[in-house]
């Protein structure tokens, strides 16, 4: 009956994104929707994007194990990217008129600081998506009671939302996650109505969670640990800022304001839904700690999902797995959708043109070419997905180091510091990569600078000493573009 209900609800919302996709006509609409979206449309994709398998699955099971210092990347450093954004690059990059967070570097910095951040940024989203189709199969194999196979789930998972996504592109996404927002936000409010009745209400699981020492944040006061602790915030915190699902979002608003607080308000939704899981899985130590001491240092992600098959009632697991499905759905959409677009923007589309001798790429041509991508991404990271060992909290923490060593710096310094030229911003990219290879390679097993700090320390140097030395490099960025963006980068600031 559970997974008759469930594959309703997941037939009925790739019946939505379907009928979305009449509203694509051209690339900009595949891409950003067409500049079209409402506030609270962008609010919900913003929101549901994020609130992926990480937050349901992979959070709740590191919080048990670690409490609130361990999940110091997601959600406290997640939600803040998202408010950071809101506040400080929405505007600029939004009144930029751009199709892809790529085309800033190229207008910026030029088309090889182009080429390497978008390559980076597409190769950030192998673990990203990759944990959205782990979590998938999981789902399917659950609810099958392992009548479908992870693996199975899997391919299953990805081939249905890649329909809606290849089809639909940004309109697909941006409602089907209006409407997965809505069973999130239900759906988790329900089930944590049912299991708190279990407990004896939400005080008791929050004293009981005080006592054992889960709430305890800050690291311990010796160096190493500070330094970690501020390694592990910043990833995400700032590598997801240069990130395509993201900016995406802000292009997608109908107006500035809505870009800026869309972002915003999304964040501080998801910062505070991201507690529910946890809590949901925390009482489950009090429900059945039997079940949590057999799954906890085995396969901690499923301890939420059997407390909810054992615990709860038909209508609350109905409600769970829908929620945990439009979790999944929303991120995976957008995340297979924002690499895709960067790729064929980015790096495809100026090939073709440099092969049709300059002439302008015909737009039905650069759509179909989006779509296309859309298709051989989606196999590459379920092949991924199929073949890595690695948690889904993992999977997503770590997707973000490459763009935080090699992206964020010359974002921010092409939107913030007027100096920052060409060579800066390539000294920063080779610069920040280089030192993380060589930290993960040949670096020792357990350094007191975690490789992705010591890489964008490098980038940040590489970008002063390169901007400040008598360059060699052209700045291909006409003078009264840099000054309309400098413009609007104080503006906002």
């Amino acid at each position: 009956m559970l997974l008759w209900f469930v594959m309703l609800y997941w037939v009925l919302s790739i019946g939505i994104g379907l009928y979305a996709s009449t509203k694509v006509h051209t690339a900009k609409d595949f891409a950003i929707a067409g500049r079209h979206l409402p506030i609270h449309i962008v609010i919900a994709t913003v929101f549901a994007t994020w609130f992926g398998s990480e937050a349901v699955l992979g959070i709740p099971a590191v919080f048990l194990k670690e409490g609130l210092h361990g999940v110091v990347a997601d959600p406290f450093g997640a939600s803040l990217c998202l408010v950071l954004v809101g506040l400080l690059f929405a505007a600029p990059l939004y009144r930029m008129n751009l199709l892809t967070i790529g085309d800033f570097y190229r207008k910026r910095f030029g088309r090889i600081a182009e080429s390497m951040t978008s390559i980076a940024i597409v190769i950030s989203y192998l673990g990203w998506v990759g944990a959205q189709i782990t979590a998938l199969g999981l789902v399917f194999n659950v609810l099958s009671a392992g009548e479908i196979s992870q693996i199975t789930g899997m391919w299953i998972g990805s081939i249905t939302i890649l329909i809606y996504t290849m089809v639909g592109g940004m309109w697909a996404v941006a409602i089907t996650d209006f409407l997965q927002m809505i069973v999130i936000v239900i759906g988790m409010l329900f089930i944590g109505h049912e299991i708190s009745g279990q407990v004896g209400g939400v005080g008791a699981v929050i004293k009981h969670a005080s006592e054992a020492g889960k709430f305890e944040f800050w690291p311990n006061m010796d160096l190493k640990s500070m330094i970690g602790f501020f390694a592990a915030w910043i990833t995400i915190m700032l590598g997801s800022i240069p990130q395509q699902d993201v900016f995406q979002r802000v292009q997608s608003a109908k107006t500035v304001k809505i870009a800026i607080w869309g972002s915003v308000i999304g964040g501080v939704m998801y910062f505070l839904f991201a507690f529910v899981p946890m809590f949901l899985a925390y009482s489950a130590t009090l429900i059945d700690p039997k079940m949590v001491n057999d799954l906890i240092d085995v396969d901690p992600q499923m301890i939420l999902p059997r407390l909810v098959l054992d615990h709860a009632p038909l209508v609350a697991q109905v409600l769970f797995f829908g929620a945990l499905l439009s979790a999944i759905k929303s991120c995976a959409s957008a995340t297979l959708l924002a690499p895709s677009v960067t790729f064929t923007e980015n790096i495809i589309k100026p090939l073709l043109i440099k092969r049709l001798a300059g002439q302008k790429l015909a737009d039905h041509l650069l759509l179909r070419y989006m779509r296309l991508v859309t298709l051989a991404f989606t196999l590459l990271v379920t092949l991924y997905a199929v073949n890595s060992k690695a948690s889904i909290f993992s999977m997503v923490e770590n997707a973000y180091q490459i763009t935080l060593v090699t992206a964020f710096i010359p974002l921010a310094c092409g939107v913030y510091w007027k100096r920052s030229n060409n060579q800066g911003a390539l000294f920063s990219i080779f610069g920040g990569l280089l030192t993380w290879l060589l930290m993960l390679i040949a670096g020792p097993a357990d350094p007191l600078i975690p490789a992705q700090l010591a890489g964008v320390i490098a980038s940040a140097f590489g970008m002063v000493i390169g901007s400040l030395l008598p360059s060699y490099i052209k700045d291909e960025l006409p003078e009264h573009e840099r000054g309309y963006l400098h413009e609007h980068a104080s503006q906002q600031h």
